[in-house]
């Protein structure tokens, strides 16, 4: 089991069902690399999110798997609505842990 995975509180104002919708989506990508980065990044990263910052990782969610992964190492620029903060935070892959 990951050790990015577990019970985790709210951040103010968010719904329990709209973050395990999210949860979800963010480890259920198709492959187990898209699963790790992404998945782990929720986990370690949304509990200091604000609605806004929400609202930005749940439009991520929508995208490609190919391409998330390819902004995130760095292999593509990442398009402008996804510059900024979180998207440094995601590129630094530090939070990804995978079970050995």
């Amino acid at each position: 089991m990951l050790v990015c995975l577990g019970i985790f509180p709210y951040p103010p104002g968010m719904t329990s069902d709209r973050l395990n919708r999210i949860k979800f989506r963010a480890w259920h990508r198709g492959t187990r690399e898209a699963d790790y980065m992404i998945g782990c990044y929720f986990d370690r990263f949304h509990r200091q999110w604000s609605e806004v910052e929400i609202a930005w990782f749940e439009a991520l969610l929508d995208e490609e798997d190919h391409d998330i992964l390819a902004w995130a190492l760095g292999t593509l620029p990442a398009p402008a609505r996804y510059q900024g903060d979180l998207m440094s935070l995601m590129q630094k892959l530090d939070y990804v842990e995978i079970p050995r």
